[in-house]
């Protein structure tokens, strides 16, 4: 016997039941009601970050308002900086600030590119698990630890044999030599390079060596199979499927390298003034506001021009992402 000889046809359910109707109506509008509050909690926190970062842009420019109004434009640019006389510039600062970022930078990338590039291409696979997981050890790092090591450390090498050996070399030659000149203190400029390139080093390889990774395999397979070199493959293939990416990780690294401020303090040597020499000593706005804001008091026009430096530390981080991503940007469309 068939169903339709044993059930009419007629008596056969055409559609879902009520109940069922119900659930799946009930189930329809949970889901829509679980939606809007998913979408309104994502939208709330990226206006929470907006909102957060615009106060504390806010907060530091008008606490910085009254350094800004007693002395004008030329705080920026001015050098002078004398708590007792109550005559403060930024112009020292920010050229240390900038100076030491861009020679992390200098020092740090080319060491990125070649761990990466190791890690990805050369090194075996029983060797790459340890050494990711050294590189991002070296991330976990606190800051006044590498501050400490700088100090006790990297000072006494740069001072007792890397310096003195720099001067009587390249510091004799014209021009290029006032970079290298002075006496070997070990502080300075250069050595507050070296100890932020060392830290960010780990942020910039971290991320080429996982953008590296997602280059597709056919693409460098195709690229060796045309006779192309390994150096090849990396400079016309993976270099621009992940240059956006690079360029990111690049500035991850410099975010860090302008707002570092307890390893700088250990060996930038803090003296208010630009030296020629990169042996000189410097100090940043992290430096300078580490060091004198506990020396200020509240309503000082001192308290008033550190929060000037910090305001102005944001606008150089923003410039500079604002550089960055112009650049992407015309390199993309070109």
């Amino acid at each position: 016997m068939t169903l339709q000889q044993a059930v009419p046809v007629s008596d056969l359910p055409s559609g879902p039941q009520p109940s069922r109707r119900a659930d799946l109506r009930s189930g329809k509008s949970s889901g829509a009601l679980g939606d809007a509050i998913f979408a309104a909690a994502c939208r709330g926190a990226g206006v929470f970050v907006l909102l957060l970062l615009g106060a504390i842009i806010l907060q530091l420019f008008l606490g910085g308002l009254d350094a800004f109004r007693a002395f004008g434009l030329g705080f920026v640019f001015s050098t002078e900086w004398d708590p007792v006389q109550e005559v403060f510039g930024a112009g020292v600062s920010i050229y240390g600030t900038v100076i030491t970022a861009v020679l992390a930078l200098l020092i740090a990338v080319p060491f990125a590119f070649g761990v990466a590039f190791y890690l990805t291409e050369l090194a075996p696979a029983w060797l790459r698990r340890p050494v990711g997981t050294a590189i991002e050890l070296l991330a976990a790092v606190p800051s006044i630890i590498y501050g400490m090591w700088g100090f006790f450390l990297i000072v006494p090498f740069m001072s007792m044999h890397l310096q003195p050996l720099v001067i009587d070399t390249i510091g004799t030659l014209p021009l290029i030599g006032r970079l290298f000149e002075g006496p070997p203190f070990g502080t300075g400029i250069l050595t507050a390079a070296v100890i932020l390139a060392i830290m960010v080093l780990p942020f910039i390889a971290a991320t080429m060596r996982d953008v590296f990774e997602t280059v597709p395999p056919v693409y460098k397979e195709s690229a060796y199979g045309l006779g192309c070199t390994q150096w090849e493959v990396v400079r016309n293939v993976v270099l621009p499927y992940t240059r956006v990416s690079v360029v990111g990780g690049i500035m991850l690294g410099l975010g860090r390298a302008l707002g570092e401020t307890m390893a700088v303090t250990f060996v930038i040597g803090n003296a208010n003034r630009i030296s020629s020499s990169l042996f000189g000593p410097g100090n940043t706005i992290a430096s300078v506001v580490a060091l004198e804001f506990g020396e200020s008091t509240m309503g000082s026009l001192k308290l008033s021009a550190l929060l000037g430096l910090g305001f102005i530390l944001f606008v150089i981080s923003f410039i500079v992402l604002a550089a960055s991503r112009f650049l992407l940007r015309q390199r993309l469309k070109g």
